[in-house]
Parts: structure tokens; C-alpha cells; sequence
């Protein structure tokens, strides 16, 4: 049997939505730009993809930007917004469990002159609403916090921030970087305060190399990429029209019975979690319930190293995550693990678990029962 359990770093494509970008390589492949026939009718599967997304957003289709996935998003929303509202303030806020794209973004605005503050979380992977109001200042001009985090599975209270901010400075900006939340909740910025929300295709069974930015009509924002002109100029160049297209038709999919979907993803995270519990000396990180995604589990292993648990399950066809994928071939300890206060013995011997609409429960029993037969025996190695 073959079990994938790493829906987190990225998913399989629903069919319609390869058959549909099929055909458009193959067949409507005119640029979008162009004027003839062929120019036109590429042109329909962005404008159509635009409608999509912003009818699922409840937004304006002037305010959807399409880009190369989650995180270009991400680094337009904060360089950009951060280089057109610095006369305004230097002082921008995220959190220190936030995906690569956004810390790595910050980063680089920091050695630009701006200040940054890092939200600390609590056990759970959680940031207190009490340290973000503490943390804004006169000279904030932008607050990023990811809705669900990739390597737990917490979920922040992304409207009751978005409240807080603009109670406190309506001219502050909200990012969210909804890569993991979107596709699992429904998610309206209008009603949560958010100005910019990025989002990626290949995490919603949609293709790979493509993604969005909501950015709402009043925020000032300075494109990070020049040229043709594309999107209002905010995105120079030839719009990737299989890869949008493929992006609206998974947003159609993934919404069409998101309420059954979710709550069956739910059901089998149960399962999961009480049977994981079942091996002795184990701990599940962040919530277990619903108070956390649907979609994922992190577990640490005492005494057994990550990427020796990773590839035996390989042997077993089953395939997992030590952790974010974008950090996998740089191992580090997780900062998500460290914010969160995790012992350190169990740093390195955890294990990320993400299930999807495919995901069954033959599988999860599968990759449980392999567990309860490989767990003791990598650890009588290990001690050896």
C-alpha cells in the first residue's frame, strides 16, 4: 500500500484540474496579452479565474493578483507595502513560528532599515492578543500572522488580530499568509480586517507554480518585479494561464463540499492522534482537537531521530514530513518546535503528519499499525 502523509509540503491534483491545464498547454496556449483569437481566449481563463477567487473571498476581482505561488506572495505583500508606507514608520510585526517566506522577507527589511518584533507563542503554537497590542507602536505600519501554521497545525486568531489592529490604528496594514488555512477554512478578509492574504495552488490540489495575493483596493503596495506590465503592473510578466485556470478550478473543488471534507479530515486526525497516543513515549504538539487544522499532526518520538522514522516508513510506502519542506534539505532544529517551548531531546525526532480530501482511513490504520510494529524496534537499535 502506498500512504501519503505529507499533504502539508504539497498535494495531489485533483483530475479536472490537470486535465484543464492540460488542454490549455496543449490547445488554448496563446499569450494573454496578445490580440488575435488565440490571445483572447487565454485571456478568459484569467479574467474567469479572477471571478473565482474573488467571489470565494467576497472581494473585488481588481484586488487578485495572481503570482508564482505562496511565496512570492508573501514577499510582495511585505517588501512592497513595507517600501510604500515608510514615511509613515519603520515597525513591522510578525510572529517567530511564521514559514520561511515571511521571516526570511523580514529578514531582508531589516538590513533595509526597518524594526521588526517577533510574537512569541505558548505551548500550542498560539500568539496572546495581549503581546500584539503591547507590541504596536506609533511607528507600525504592517502585522503579518500566518492563519494555520504548516509544521503544527495552530490556528491564530486571525479576526480577533485584525480587530485589534485597526481598534488601535485603522492605517496599519494585516497580512495573513493563508497558504495552509485557505482551501480548509472559509476565509473572508473583508469581515477579518485583512488588507493582503497569500495563498497557493498546489496546496488545494491545484498545480504547482502558482498562487495569489488579495490585496485590498486601499493599500498602498509597490510592485518587487518589473516589466511588461501585467496586472496593473503590479506583476510584470506572461501570465502562467494554465497554472491560474488550474488554480480556479481547484478553489471550485476544494469549496464544493468543503464542510463535509473537513469534518471527515477532522474524524481521521482523531483516529490518528488516539492511536499514535497508544506508543509509549510519545507527545502530539500543538492542539489535537478542532481548535487546531484539520489537516495536520506533529508528532515527536523520544529516542528515535526524524529521518530514521521518515525512511522507515519509506520502506513501507509511506511518506511523511520531518517538518517544513522548504527547510528539509537544511536540517536545523525546527523554530517553530523552539518558540513553542518543545523539550529538546524531542527536536529532532518529530514527525509531521498531513492528511487531505484523499487521505482514507485504511490508510491511516495502515500507517498505524506500521508504527506500532517499527517504533520499539527503532528504538532497541537506537539504544544499541
Amino acid at each position: 500500500m502506498e500512504v501519503y502523509l505529507d499533504n502539508s509540503a504539497t498535494t495531489r491534483c485533483f483530475d479536472q484540474v490537470a486535465e484543464l491545464t492540460s488542454h490549455i498547454m496543449c490547445e488554448d496556449y496563446g499569450n494573454p496579452s496578445s490580440l488575435h483569437r488565440k490571445g483572447v481566449q487565454a485571456e478568459k481563463y484569467t479574467r474567469y479565474a479572477k471571478e473565482v477567487v474573488a467571489d470565494n473571498l467576497k472581494v473585488n476581482e481588481k484586488e487578485i493578483l495572481f503570482t508564482s505561488g505562496g511565496t512570492e506572495s508573501d514577499n510582495l505583500a511585505l517588501i512592497g507595502c513595507a517600501r510604500a508606507n515608510c514615511r509613515s514608520g519603520r515597525h513591522l510585526i510578525t510572529t517567530r513560528i511564521e514559514h520561511p517566506a515571511i521571516l526570511q522577507a523580514m529578514k531582508y527589511l531589516e538590513e533595509e532599515g526597518f524594526r521588526v518584533t517577533y510574537l512569541p507563542v505558548n505551548e500550542k503554537g498560539c500568539i496572546r492578543l495581549e503581546d500584539l497590542e503591547r507590541a504596536i507602536t506609533g511607528e507600525t505600519i504592517l502585522v503579518s500572522i500566518m492563519h494555520t501554521s504548516n509544521e503544527v497545525g495552530s490556528m491564530q486568531p486571525i479576526a480577533q488580530a485584525g480587530a485589534l489592529i485597526k481598534k488601535m490604528s485603522p492605517r496599519i496594514l494585516f497580512h495573513v499568509d493563508a497558504v495552509q488555512g485557505y482551501g480548509k477554512f472559509r476565509i473572508y478578509p473583508k469581515r477579518m480586517n485583512i488588507d493582503l492574504l497569500s495563498a497557493s495552488g498546489h496546496k488545494i490540489h491545484g498545480p504547482k507554480g502558482v498562487g495569489f495575493l488579495y490585496v485590498d483596493e486601499k493599500v498602498k503596495i509597490r510592485p518587487i518585479s518589473y516589466g511588461g506590465g501585467q496586472q496593473g503592473g503590479m506583476r510584470s510578466g506572461t501570465e502562467n494561464v494554465p497554472g491560474v485556470a488550474g488554480l480556479a478550478k481547484a478553489v471550485e473543488l476544494v469549496y464544493q463540499n468543503l464542510d463535509q471534507d473537513v469534518e471527515r479530515m477532522y474524524r481521521i486526525k482523531k483516529a490518528f492522534v488516539d492511536g499514535v497516543r497508544k506508543i509509549d513515549h510519545v507527545v502530539v504538539n500543538g492542539h489535537c482537537d478542532e481548535s487546531g487544522a484539520p489537516h495536520v499532526v506533529s508528532v515527536s518520538f523520544q529516542g528515535v531521530r526524524s529521518e530514521v522514522i521518515l525512511h522507515a516508513l519509506e520502506d513501507k510506502g509511506i511518506y511523511v514530513s520531518a517538518g517544513s519542506a522548504c527547510s528539509a534539505r537544511k536540517p536545523q532544529p525546527s523554530a517553530t518546535l523552539q518558540a513553542m517551548g518543545i523539550n529538546k531531546e524531542l527536536l529532532g525526532s518529530t514527525i509531521r503528519f498531513s492528511f487531505s480530501v484523499f487521505t482514507t482511513m485504511d490508510e491511516i490504520n495502515y500507517t498505524l499499525q506500521t508504527m506500532y510494529d517499527i517504533i520499539p524496534m527503532l528504538r532497541r537499535y537506537t539504544r544499541k
